[in-house]
């Protein structure tokens, strides 16, 4: 046999061997799931949405769901785009930035969710700092805030927003580093009960990991039940949740809204949750009382079959944010 008809026979054997592999692959099990996206698994854990979905939203959510957002800069066709990835470390910073649409222009059509057309989250990477800002977007669409970058590092920013044009919610995340001599900070830990400028707020309640469950926030005031609470963003109060490590983001909205009959402005909020992992967790409570919004930090672990802890395995000490730590713009 000649050398080019044994490289056909060869080859010949080789495409047989290669197609009764993948006849059998399939046969066994066939090709894998699609992953959830992210905007999926949020919409499962009730964020963006309305209050009808809010009030369900860790129902639907099984083992499999991964309700986390803001880990990736774009998806499905939008991407978040900044128009300075590096700022200086000098407290008040002016951002701007834009949504780009599928076509790639700028999007300039949204839909409202709790009373913005957009929630814009910035966290630092070691999770000691927190702002949820509210920009205002120009014509051309694009949007701009200040923003209080006093601390060299690495931040995450996050746009939470709903496109108008029949898009799902989403939440896209991008990495902002502020120049300058960087301290990272260890995970601050705390107790059920925190205190934040006169406020007292105890939660109540567990994180599970691939489990809804509820979390409640009493809150109070010189020692007395506040009962009055402020209706802020069409709620009684919001918890954005970020997992350590990735900082995946879960934007969770309270159970019940201002005016449906039913719930009472305080002292409790509660909210449905499902922690997409064992691990650490921050939570960041923003609510408001006589016209000022306040922002309460807790640090939860979720177990993997169990229980939450408070904190992490390591020794826990009660931590509360300083004034500079949080903002609201709006």
């Amino acid at each position: 046999m000649n050398t080019a008809l044994k490289v056909a026979v060869f080859a010949s054997g080789l495409a047989v061997a290669f197609g009764a592999a993948f006849g059998v692959g399939h046969a066994v099990g066939g090709a894998p799931a699609p992953a959830h996206t992210s905007h999926e698994a949020g919409k499962a854990n009730g964020a963006h949405g309305d209050h009808d979905a809010a009030a369900g939203h860790g129902e639907r959510g099984g083992k499999d769901d991964h309700p986390v957002g803001g880990l990736q800069i774009s998806e499905d066709g939008y991407t978040l785009s900044l128009d300075r990835s590096v700022v200086p470390a000098s407290g008040p910073t002016e951002l701007s930035f834009r949504v780009l649409a599928p076509d790639g222009k700028p999007l300039t059509a949204y839909r409202p969710a709790h009373e913005k057309e957009l929630h814009l989250i910035i966290a630092s990477r070691d999770l000691t700092s927190f702002q949820h800002l509210h920009p205002v977007r120009a014509a051309d669409g694009t949007w701009s805030v200040p923003a209080n970058i006093a601390k060299a590092g690495d931040y995450r920013v996050f746009a939470d927003f709903t496109p108008a044009a029949g898009g799902e919610a989403l939440t896209l995340g991008a990495d902002l580093h502020a120049g300058g001599d960087y301290q990272p900070a260890a995970l601050p830990q705390t107790g059920r009960t925190v205190t934040v400028e006169g406020y007292t707020v105890t939660v109540t309640g567990d994180l599970t990991a691939g489990r809804a469950g509820k979390l409640a926030f009493a809150v109070s005031k010189d020692g007395k039940p506040v009962a009055d609470l402020d209706p802020y963003l069409a709620a009684y109060g919001h918890l954005v949740v970020l997992r350590t490590g990735d900082l995946g983001y879960l934007h969770v909205h309270p159970d019940g809204e201002p005016g449906d009959g039913v719930t009472k402005p305080g002292p409790e909020v509660d909210f449905t949750a499902t922690a997409p992992s064992a691990g650490d967790y921050r939570l960041f409570l923003d609510f408001q009382h006589e016209g000022t919004v306040h922002t309460a930090v807790f640090t939860l672990a979720a177990g993997a079959n169990g229980a939450s802890t408070v904190g992490s395995p390591t020794t826990a000490t009660t931590a509360a944010p300083t004034p500079t730590e949080s903002a609201h713009h709006h």
